[in-house]
């Protein structure tokens, strides 16, 4: 538990989401027509979540600073809290914070979502809680938490704490020009490549990768099925993914952000880093949802 204050633990913090995963989709729906989806599979969700369920399958103690709804969604999936080893000490429980729904279509090697938000992402208390938790690192797994919560890398960087952001798409939030200097403080920034484009304004991606590294130590893009890019200090990285059987990309990004994290506090090498974040997201994408693929070894890629 969190509150056992383990060593080099991580809090992520961000909504937790029930994902309603409809995959084998023959296409993707469109208006005034029906789509029959071959599965349904319902999981926990949310880049907070999904990374602190990789982090504790990378042997990283991990636990979600969120809230939580206690409707019967919510109570009927909380159970994969403990099955993922993920704990819940820093999480409120309020019946306004649920349900946070999505629905998930997954088709060949890309998604589409429809989303709904419940309540604020953090608890009112969360400064108390963060400060509470013994972490070493505070992962922030969407810009929207931080849009609504501004002294959020503040309170931690107080308390000592190394920050890393991931923007995850927002429609309007992404193209907020003032996001960059508002993320002053973050140590690790980890857009995927659509949203490094939007935030840079660059149509390339060594471009969007050697602008953002103009605001930020480390800098990983990802790149889906062609794996990612790293700026850290003078080095730029480059590496392509493995081929793997892709069943649903849901999560993906966010078992990259704990690979590299991982990797990153127990200070290895660039290369070492950028290597464990594509492996845990090329593990990722074998599986329907963003953390089902870890009854697998945390290794496995085939």
């Amino acid at each position: 538990m969190m509150t056992a204050r383990p060593t080099g633990a991580i809090v992520c913090a961000g909504r937790i989401y029930c994902d309603l995963v409809f995959s084998g989709l023959p296409a993707m729906p469109r208006l005034g027509a029906e789509v029959f989806a071959e599965a349904m599979t319902p999981v926990l969700g949310g880049g907070a979540f999904i990374a602190a369920a990789h982090l504790v399958a990378h042997g990283r103690p991990a636990g979600v600073l969120s809230r939580f709804g206690t409707d019967p969604i919510s109570v009927a999936l909380e159970g994969q809290f403990a099955a993922d080893g993920v704990a819940m000490d820093l999480i409120e429980r309020a019946a306004d914070a649920g349900p946070q729904i999505t629905i998930v279509m997954a088709h060949d090697s890309d998604r589409a979502f429809l989303s709904r938000r419940a309540g604020h992402a953090l608890p009112r208390d969360y400064a108390r809680l963060l400060a509470s938790s013994g972490a070493v690192h505070l992962h922030i797994a969407e810009y929207a938490t931080f849009a609504e919560h501004p002294d959020l890398v503040a309170d931690a960087k107080r308390l000592g704490l190394t920050v890393s952001l991931d923007p995850s798409w927002d429609e309007e939030l992404i193209h907020d020009p003032s996001l960059l200097s508002r993320c002053a403080g973050v140590d690790v920034f980890l857009p995927n490549l659509d949203e490094a484009l939007a935030i840079t304004g660059e149509t390339q991606a060594s471009a969007a990768l050697a602008h953002l590294a103009r605001h930020f130590p480390v800098v990983a893009i990802k790149l889906g099925a062609d794996g990612a890019m790293l700026a850290i200090k003078d080095q730029r990285l480059a590496q392509p993914a493995p081929r793997v059987p892709v069943r649903d990309t849901t999560g993906a990004g966010d078992a990259f952000n704990a690979g590299l994290l991982h990797a990153w506090l127990e200070g290895h090498a660039p290369q070492r880093c950028l290597q464990a974040g594509i492996a845990s997201g090329s593990l990722s994408v074998q599986a329907i949802g963003g953390t089902t693929s870890l009854a697998r070894p945390i290794g496995a890629t085939g």
